[in-house]
């Protein structure tokens, strides 16, 4: 049965959190922006704009602010009586410019999102953003603009472009339309085309810190008391940081720690009700989880052994757990060939459907052997 329109969930949009357009604060990128309104004032606007850096950062809603900003200003011509307006400070824009309006309406008949569509039958998203959607740019830029504004075309994210597709922004690119300027969001830029890379000028969006974390939850009415352990948790993701206060996420996260907490020996009452807790299909979100938050467990018991334990804990014990299971970079190395043949495992058993009890407990019990190889009972 197809899903209605209205009820559709947007695939540039993060659960529970608003929407990038819906977003009043960007926290932790002054420098993106910096960059960027310093090529807007001096006269040297790219028509293309690679957006790059981690997921969860901000680089959406970067490239919203941009696009309102870049609405809401004039196009001055060379020989206007009237001269250039004075050089904008920042780039917000007030919630009651009709720009903005329009842009949170999602109205704006000179802003064209290119994302991935829904199917034909309209019951799932598609995986890529085909050249079919690129092609719709034509009729956007064949309609005479109304009041001479400047066209802004938001690519989110270009890392779902198939080639047809990718090869149609490049052309874009290459000869691009009078006024028009085009934002290309990227997680992974080094997979883009590199004559995409070439044609752009890029901003990089960097990890956040605690505060900002922390300010950006509060913004998206998640208000919480651990936020330099979602901080440490999340890497610095925003995107994150909010997946994980959705799940429970520091709570698993928890009972990993104290599951480990007694190697080189495992608890192994314990380690079955946590395999078992991923099973059926109400343990499949669980389940996922409990390998991602296993993955990060390894990255940052690896990090130890090259670093020393964190400053942040993101659970109650883990820097003191961190520095018996990884006291010297040779241990490290051991927990990062571990990490890598992990996350090879687990693809392969989700890709064979492999029951999730049994690759759990798998795993667990190629963590108990790295402590034992590291850390001799």
């Amino acid at each position: 049965m197809a899903t209605a329109p209205e009820d559709r969930p947007l695939p540039d949009q993060i659960e529970g959190a608003p929407h990038p357009s819906q977003t009043a604060n960007l926290f932790g990128q002054s420098r993106a922006e910096a960059d960027f309104l310093e090529a807007f004032t001096t006269g040297r606007l790219h028509s293309g704009w690679l957006i790059t850096g981690p997921l969860g950062v901000g680089k959406a809603t970067l490239a919203w602010r941009m696009a309102a900003f870049l609405l809401s200003q004039p196009v001055v011509a060379d020989d206007d009586m009237f001269g250039a307006p004075p050089p904008p400070t920042a780039l917000d824009v007030d919630d009651d410019h009709p720009d903005m309006c329009l842009l949170r309406s999602g109205a704006h008949p000179r802003l064209f999102t290119l994302r991935r569509a829904w199917d034909e039958k309209g019951d799932k998203l598609k995986s890529v953003i085909t050249v079919d959607e690129v092609r719709k740019l034509k009729n956007f830029f064949g309609m005479s603009s109304a009041d001479g504004g400047r066209r802004v075309v938001i690519v989110d994210p270009a890392d779902e472009m198939n080639v047809n597709a990718a090869n149609a922004i490049l052309k874009l690119l290459e000869e691009p339309p009078a006024d028009a300027v085009i934002l290309i969001v990227s997680h992974q830029p080094s997979r883009l085309l590199p004559t995409i890379r070439s044609r752009c000028r890029e901003l990089r969006c960097g990890l956040l810190g605690a505060d900002d974390v922390t300010a950006a939850l509060a913004q998206a009415d998640i208000h919480t008391d651990a936020g330099e352990a979602l901080t440490a948790l999340s890497g610095g993701s925003v995107g994150e940081a909010i997946r994980l206060t959705n799940m429970d996420g520091l709570a698993l996260y928890d009972e990993l720690v104290f599951l480990f907490g007694g190697l080189p020996k495992f608890d192994r009452p314990r380690a079955l009700r946590l395999a078992d807790s991923c099973t059926g299909k109400a343990g499949a979100t669980r389940f996922a989880l409990t390998l991602d938050l296993i993955d990060k467990f390894l990255a940052r018991t690896a990090r130890a052994g090259l670093q020393g334990p964190p400053d942040i804990q993101a659970a109650k014990g883990e820097a003191l757990l961190l520095a018996k299971l990884s006291p010297h970079d040779a241990a490290a190395r051991r927990w990062a060939t571990l990490a890598q043949e992990v996350s090879d495992r687990t693809r392969h058993g989700k890709a064979v459907n492999l029951d999730p009890a049994a690759l759990i407990l798998d795993t667990l019990f190629k963590i108990e052997q790295a402590a034992l190889d590291v850390a001799p009972a």
